[in-house]
């Protein structure tokens, strides 16, 4: 396994990743938007957007990071949202996840990114048994409209 930037040849291993990560979580993302979305993935040097894969011996990605680069009111630097993590379950176990958010820490420090943050669900209690070991869990709660 390694891990590397998303390329254009990836389309189809990542569309099935995304779906499968959009479907784990019970949600639903028009069609437009997953194309939208790799467009920006695409276009990472103007959209902030950065894809990062897991691929095996065969260079086929099984897993997928989405990091997103902003600005923060709090910092004089940028931050590092991991806004979308996802492994296939074939390949759950296999240490891809830890070495996403370890890929995702390497860029966000390759950047000057002074934190690196993400979300998960309450009860997704496999990630947040790696996220446990990889990061410190804050009290906060988040609010949507």
């Amino acid at each position: 396994m390694r891990v590397r930037r998303l390329e254009a040849k990836d389309k189809p291993e990542w569309l099935g990743l995304f779906r499968g990560y959009i479907d784990f979580y019970g949600a639903a993302v028009p069609a437009d938007v997953i194309e939208l979305t790799w467009t920006r993935l695409m276009h990472a040097e103007t959209t902030h957007l950065v894809g990062l894969v897991a691929a095996d011996a065969e260079d086929r990605p099984f897993g997928i990071a989405h990091l997103l680069f902003h600005i923060s009111t709090w910092s004089p630097t940028t931050y590092c949202y991991l806004e979308d993590l996802f492994v296939d379950p074939s390949h759950r176990g296999s240490g891809a996840g830890r070495a996403l958010v370890e890929a995702t820490y390497a860029e966000a420090d390759s950047r000057g990114a002074t934190r690196t943050y993400w979300m998960t669900q309450e009860g997704n209690a496999t990630a947040r048994a790696l996220y446990d070991r990889l990061a410190s869990k804050t009290a906060f709660v988040q609010y949507r409209r």
